[in-house]
């Protein structure tokens, strides 16, 4: 029996709540891993917000490559990786981009006491939007497998 996820059950996966580790090359470095909040709908693409002058930021680039990671950190252990290309970077927009990401991640209520904390006073122009197209997937769900227990 194999442990790998259909291509419905990765979506789907990738879509849930989870917080990702995103993955880009720095020369002269080793890779910078970083934690990262982000937005999947099956079948599209995948967005993440940053700040404009931050190091993720500095290093990435429209056609550069980049892995997320995410997983299940419960029992049975799941997890998603995927890998692809940046296919565009443009100035994030607070209510196409913030707001939902912190509703994703935090509920309404939260979400909007984080952006309203998190937007006050700052540049309108200090985050973009991120946008990458998914091409390889390495995915496990060990709930597939028989291991006795």
């Amino acid at each position: 029996m194999t442990t790998r996820m259909t291509r419905e059950e990765r979506e789907a996966f990738l879509a849930g709540v989870h917080v990702g580790v995103l993955s880009l090359g720095e020369p002269g470095r080793g890779p910078l891993a970083i934690p990262v909040w982000y937005r999947y709908a099956p079948g599209g693409e995948i967005h993440l917000v940053t700040e404009r002058g931050s190091r993720k930021a500095r290093l990435l680039a429209v056609g550069r490559r980049i892995s997320l990671c995410v997983q299940d950190e419960a029992p049975p252990y799941k997890y998603v990786s995927v890998e692809g290309p940046v296919i565009a970077i443009d100035p994030s927009d607070l209510e196409r981009d913030e707001r939902p990401l912190a509703h994703h991640y935090l509920g309404c209520e939260r979400g909007d006491h984080y952006i309203a904390s998190a937007s006050d006073g700052r540049d309108p122009d200090a985050m973009i939007r991120v946008r990458m197209r998914p091409e390889r997937w390495l995915t496990v769900d060990y709930s597939k497998e028989d291991v006795g227990l």
